[in-house]
């Protein structure tokens, strides 16, 4: 086990009287390695107090760039930092936190050829995601390997914390069979996110990380915590371990990794929420400013939420939230013109998908959405 040195036992005094960490919890720090897989809402407050409590050796995994929407609640960036590789960015921050820490920026998306070397070199696993495939895929792994997982997530006022650890307690697919119809669950991106959310949940999840190093405490073992910031409320699930779970149960089925994106429905090389829709069925944003221009008779559906139509909408558009398309398709004439459009065109290929099944064969989805519009047609129109 590693000595502390003098520069240690002065950063980490307020420890040390602790009697539940003490030096030889400190030391067990210093000893430890942990995978933080996102760094993100998530991953940015679980890096800093890991990085601040004397964590051994930290990868940080991402391979995305900052973006300025990033910036109200991924607290790691800062707006000289858009454009910039996250891992690179966070990287900064964390060794300038604690010179003390090893931080290893890996700039790699997990997938099944390397999510078992990757985890492997690891104690412990962070699962600080927003998709699912990852989420299956870190709990496969840390399965397989006899690493402990210990996943968050959040969703607009919403978070939850749990420790999977398949030797002591239930998976993650104990709990989460089988994964949401894809578009059912949108992410942070589309369904927004409370800025201060990830924040609580990213802490807790360093909390658990650290008792698992110093052996304190009871973790988060078996049990979900559960977290509504509008209520400002605390609850706590019991989770059972699933004898018939595939991969931890009693007579496992998965015994490698597999392709996660087909188990969560994703078309091969695309995103969670997409549906693949004909040539024919999509418009791109210069030719429905053309198509607008010629003053011929056309129905533009917003198909977003009524807050993110307040932010910004096209001309003569009308609102129909997604969740009511359903139920108000008798608004329409199958032979109307419909063009609809979104946020960036996901949820509204959805949605022109079931129109076109509902027998509405002059539906198209503007590719982009009102992002594709802002980027090509109107370069004053806000995005967010």
């Amino acid at each position: 086990m590693g000595k502390l040195s003098k520069e240690e036992i002065l950063r980490y005094s307020r420890h040390l009287i602790i009697p539940e960490v003490g030096v030889r919890g400190q030391e067990r720090l210093k000893d430890a390695s942990v995978l933080c897989v996102g760094a993100g809402g998530l991953g940015s407050p679980l890096a800093t107090y890991l990085t601040a409590a004397g964590v051994g050796r930290i990868g940080i995994l991402d391979f995305d760039v900052v973006d300025k929407s990033n910036l109200q609640r991924q607290i790691l960036h800062y707006t000289r930092d858009v454009g910039k590789l996250k891992v690179e960015s966070a990287s900064e921050k964390l060794r300038e936190i604690n010179p003390e820490v090893e931080i290893e920026a890996l700039n790699v998306a997990l997938n099944s050829s390397n999510a078992l070397n990757i985890c492997g070199s690891y104690d412990i696993v962070a699962d600080g995601t927003d998709n699912f495939p990852t989420r299956y895929l870190v709990n496969d792994a840390c399965v397989m390997l006899g690493k402990p997982n210990v996943y968050a997530s959040v969703y607009r006022f919403e978070g939850r914390v749990a420790v999977f650890d398949a030797e002591k307690g239930p998976c993650y697919r104990c709990v989460f069979s089988e994964p949401p119809p894809p578009g059912f669950v949108p992410n942070c991106a589309e369904g927004g996110v409370l800025g201060v959310l990830p924040g609580i949940m990213g802490t807790i999840q360093a909390t658990e990380v650290i008792k698992l190093i110093i052996g304190g405490g009871d973790p988060l073992i078996g049990r979900m915590l559960l977290f509504d910031a509008l209520d400002m409320t605390f609850e706590e699930i019991k989770l059972e371990r699933n004898p018939n779970c595939p991969i931890c149960g009693e007579t496992p089925t998965i015994h490698e990794l597999i392709d996660y994106e087909a188990f969560c429905g994703i078309p091969k090389g695309g995103h969670l929420h997409e549906v693949e829709l004909k040539d024919d069925w999509v418009i791109t944003p210069r030719e429905l400013k053309v198509r607008i221009d010629s003053g011929k008779p056309l129905k533009l559906i917003d198909v977003r939420e009524p807050s993110e139509w307040e932010i910004c909408h096209l001309p003569n558009a009308q609102l129909i939230p997604m969740n009511q398309i359903s139920h108000r398709l008798g608004e329409f004439n199958p032979s109307d013109e419909i063009v609809l459009y979104c946020r960036t065109g996901i949820r509204s290929a959805k949605v022109t998908d079931q129109m076109i099944k509902e027998g509405f064969h002059n539906v198209k989805n503007l590719i982009g959405g009102i992002h594709g519009w802002a980027d090509d047609v109107d370069q004053e129109l806000p995005k967010y």
